[in-house]
């Protein structure tokens, strides 16, 4: 074999070992990237769905102020030790007068009530107006005095139904069956977002004193709720 040949045989070899080189790290490189379009498939825990419901955050409302508001409905963080108001009691939410301004709805607040109804709330917006309990949030009416109250003197919380299901993937049964058999003539010791729904101001004794269709004291809520205990009524 001639010198030049021989020179340029080895030139060849070593440019494929060259590129098969750069292809094998190219490739390793690639596959220890997170995929992209992975990671916007999955979300995140607040755009997931309710159950086999493909609900976004704002629900089906088509209001801006309604979307606001149902974006806070649908909330699925979970407060953490600075997010308390610490001052907030279902007394002070009990308290009359207009309370629009009351509390903040970018706290989070812990109170004790005595469980007086359990139901399945109504068809709305926020859970895109689906019918069947799985899918609509849970009220719970909390009164200070379990031996004498009217309606005008109730604060509702809610579980939300993707509260609900991350409970589930835990193994607790937030269902409003499962919740009723468990709290319902109970006291209990709840922990949530505060939220003040104004869609209720025609219908609250705060909002609307007097009124002959008024059914709860205030328009704060603890909604979502985040935790629940049954506990001891306080002294």
């Amino acid at each position: 074999m001639k010198a030049s040949n021989f020179i340029i045989a080895i030139l060849t070899i070593g440019a494929v070992s060259f590129f098969i080189y750069n292809s094998r790290q190219a490739l390793a490189q690639k596959q220890q990237e997170p995929e992209e379009t992975e990671s916007v498939e999955q979300g995140t825990a607040q755009d997931a769905p309710i159950g086999d419901i493909d609900c976004p955050m704002e629900g089906s409302a088509r209001e801006e102020r309604l979307r606001d508001l149902n974006k806070l409905k649908n909330r699925t963080s979970f407060p953490e030790v600075q997010d308390f108001d610490t001052s907030v009691t279902l007394e002070k939410m009990l308290a009359p007068g207009d309370d629009h301004d009351r509390f903040t709805t970018d706290k989070s607040a812990e109170i004790t009530g005595y469980v007086a109804d359990v139901k399945v709330g109504g068809i709305e917006t926020c859970n895109c107006k689906a019918k069947d309990p799985e899918h609509r949030d849970t009220h719970i009416e909390l009164v200070i005095n379990p031996m004498n109250y009217v309606n005008t003197q109730k604060v509702i919380v809610e579980v939300t139904p993707r509260m609900r299901n991350i409970m589930k993937a835990k193994g607790i049964d937030w269902s409003t069956r499962g919740l009723r058999d468990k709290i319902l003539g109970r006291w209990i010791k709840v922990k949530g977002w505060m939220l003040f729904d104004f869609e209720h101001e025609h219908q609250a004794e705060n909002t609307n004193p007097g009124g002959d269709r008024n059914w709860r004291n205030t328009c704060w809520e603890l909604h979502p709720v985040t935790d629940m205990q049954v506990t001891d009524r306080p002294r």
